[in-house]
């Protein structure tokens, strides 16, 4: 009897192992927000879907974010192209004129928003370690968070995969 009790106690366990691996390995929806870009435009995350977007918080005070632009700027030329789309969103600690300044004289090819106020950053999950960034897939999912810099193959290996799945 105490066999069939720890068996039946280990299936239990399994199942619930399983099913929590199921539901938190699901994507999540990616927040409804604006962006609100150098450029004067107001992104929202549902208008940028169909497209595969990498949303990046950093600030100009961040050594990693700086060194990490390089080559986000070079992915993002990449893929472009191809439906990609980067959204690099200044944490509200960065005076706007720094990150106008560090956008222009580093030649950023895509948006570059201002989260003054806080709430993006909040609504990703209350970021607040940068650099973070997440892949949202064409769907409008997030796919993946990155805490740092992202290892630029295992970026480039997801974004390739996200680019090749239907909207």
């Amino acid at each position: 009897m105490k066999i069939g009790r720890k068996l039946i106690l280990g299936l239990v366990s399994l199942a619930i192992v399983v099913a929590a691996a199921l539901f938190y390995s699901r994507p999540a929806a990616a927040p409804e927000v604006g962006f609100p870009t150098l450029a004067g435009e107001n992104l929202t995350t549902s208008g940028l879907r169909g497209k595969v977007v990498l949303v990046n918080f950093w600030a100009t005070s961040c050594v990693i974010c700086v060194k990490e632009m390089p080559m986000l700027v070079a992915t993002h030329r990449k893929y472009a192209p191809r439906g990609y789309a980067t959204v690099a969103v200044a944490m509200s600690y960065d005076h706007p004129n720094f990150v106008a300044e560090y956008a222009q004289k580093n030649a950023l090819p895509f948006h570059v928003a201002l989260d003054i106020s806080g709430d993006i950053a909040r609504h990703f999950g209350d970021v607040r370690l940068t650099p973070t960034s997440f892949v949202i897939d064409r769907r409008g999912r997030i796919v993946k968070q990155y805490l740092g810099q992202p290892d630029e193959a295992e970026l480039h290996s997801l974004v390739e995969k996200a680019l090749a799945e239907p909207a």
